[in-house]
């Protein structure tokens, strides 16, 4: 693989058409960031990318605006593809491309995903996208169907490939990707590397120029980190602490299991809390309502099994709990990356008893990071290291 270089861009220095540059100025973008700056002028030389980047950097801009400067609009063809490991990171990816190509008259573009009706998602193939978002299972069932061609795609991008593959889907995806012709484009985007990553970059990418970007100060969000020593069965009790502090608005609380995220559901809707929680077992229309209605402000608290950690993007989450600790160390970044975006600042709150502490010392060896211990004194109120109260107001 080879090395780009990094040269000092902006959106203006980019050769983007007239509607894409107002289309990221009316989204609110001033400056490309840093993922943007040294992906956008690379793809649009035609060059195959394997990228590894931190959630919450700005990749579907970054693969999105390459994607729709190449569209050629006439041609009725599927010429794009985007491949996404959950339905709600694909969902996420074709909100902000549509966001993107509103100004372009004539791009047409379908999310295709398991759990939603066939007969709706072959109308809407009918109608001729060029651009399709896609969960492998489903996009392969189309395939298979005669409903999808993929025999004029120009670009072809899998993100989140590291978590894709871990899922299991290196099968339907190699088979998606030689359904394309060899000369296309492939782009990957990773939050980290493993050996499936590296296989597909190895047998179906041409030189790939290969971009590793951490996380700057201007692009890291920016998320205060704290550690609760908590018991078990004291756990939703300082769970509603939290939440009667006031402090924060708009909330997502992880649990591990559906099981539990139904229960604490129920418990904090019973407390007199507007939560509402998304899990695999939700049908996926309902989920969609659930996550609309979260982004919109309808509702304060989401209660969440891992599905949602990668798939909702929501600007002004103020804070992350974990009610249970995440089984693996990937799931922690994900989850508190729903914070501290947009340049905000955040927090997240890790609800840690005796017996999870060593999972919690793995995690944060993984992420290389202190954050600021508290604890709760025998009165319950919850207080920093020098003993002084976290909360003020309550």
């Amino acid at each position: 693989m080879s090395q780009e270089s990094a040269t000092p861009v902006s959106f203006e220095t980019m050769d983007l058409s007239p509607e894409i540059l107002r289309a990221v100025r009316s989204m609110g973008f001033q400056e490309p960031s840093t993922v943007q700056a040294r992906t956008i002028p690379l793809m649009m030389s035609g060059a195959d990318i394997n990228a590894i980047a931190p959630t919450g950097t700005g990749k579907t801009c970054a693969f999105g605006i390459p994607m729709l400067e190449y569209i050629q609009l006439r041609d009725s063809r599927i010429q794009e593809v985007v491949l996404a490991p959950t339905r709600e990171l694909a969902l996420q990816i074709g909100e902000e491309l549509t966001h993107l190509a509103r100004y372009i008259d004539g791009v047409r573009i379908a999310v295709i995903y398991g759990g939603q009706s066939i007969s709706k998602q072959i109308n809407a193939l009918k109608r001729k996208p060029q651009i399709i978002i896609a969960t492998p299972g489903r996009m392969l069932d189309h395939m298979q169907r005669g409903n999808i061609r993929l025999n004029a795609v120009h670009t072809m991008v899998l993100d989140e490939a590291d978590e894709m593959l871990n899922m299991g889907f290196v099968k339907d995806v190699t088979k998606i990707i030689e359904s394309t012709p060899p000369e296309r484009q492939l782009v990957l985007f990773s939050a980290t590397t493993n050996q499936d990553v590296l296989t597909i970059a190895w047998k179906y990418q041409h030189d790939p120029v290969e971009i590793t970007v951490e996380a700057t100060k201007e692009d890291r969000p920016r998320i205060t980190q704290y550690v609760i020593e908590a018991e078990q069965d004291k756990k939703t009790d300082q769970l509603l602490y939290l939440l009667d502090a006031d402090e924060y608005h708009r909330i997502m609380i992880f649990c591990n299991t559906k099981f539990m995220t139904d229960k604490l559901t129920r418990q904090l809707c019973r407390e007199g809390y507007d939560a509402q929680c998304l899990h695999g077992d939700i049908p996926q229309a309902k989920r969609n309502v659930v996550m609309n209605d979260f982004k919109r402000g309808r509702f304060p608290i989401l209660v969440s099994t891992d599905v949602a950690a990668r798939g909702i993007d929501v600007d002004d989450v103020e804070a992350v709990i974990n009610y249970d600790l995440p089984n693996e160390n990937e799931y922690y970044l994900h989850r508190i990356g729903r914070t501290g975006r947009a340049h905000k600042h955040g927090v997240s709150f890790s609800l840690v008893t005796f017996r999870e502490s060593v999972r919690m010392d793995e995690i944060l060896k993984y992420m290389m990071t202190v954050p600021t211990p508290l604890k709760f004194t025998e009165d319950g109120i919850l207080c920093r290291e020098d003993g002084t109260p976290f909360f003020t107001n309550i």
